[in-house]
């Protein structure tokens, strides 16, 4: 895929995420896939592999969100296989907070499929307000 067929991918996948279908997501991570989240939060590290992305770090955005980020999308750069996102979103805690938070996302796309991506969020905002 090229690069900017790459760049389609990754606002396709995410402009479904914010409207609730994880599918194309799934659908594309690669089996082997890592996906480091930066900082020092309850969500940060890396992530090895489909399940373990899906358990532990899904599992604990759903535990701390009602619902999934809606995203909005600032601005795309792409070089080769790489994608950076840099994007804005919204969302509720489950106990009812706002979660806006601002996010510079790179993937590396190998034949269709998500196979690495660093996350850059404001880890300050995810630990105080995703969990207090």
């Amino acid at each position: 895929m090229g690069t900017m067929s790459n760049t389609e991918l990754v606002r396709h996948v995410y402009s479904e995420v914010s409207n609730g279908n994880s599918e194309p997501l799934l659908a594309h991570l690669a089996d082997d896939v890592e996906w480091t989240i930066i900082g020092s939060t309850p969500l940060s590290g890396t992530f090895r592999g489909r399940d373990q992305v899906v358990t532990e770090l899904f599992g604990g955005l759903r535990a701390a969100l009602r619902a999934p980020v809606a995203f909005e999308f600032d601005r795309f750069i792409a070089e080769g296989d790489s994608v950076v996102m840099e994007a804005h979103g919204t969302a509720t805690t489950t106990d009812g907070r706002p979660y806006n938070n601002r996010y510079c996302v790179i993937f590396d796309v190998v034949d269709g499929r998500f196979a690495r991506i660093i996350d850059y969020v404001d880890t300050e905002l995810v630990r105080t307000t995703l969990f207090p």
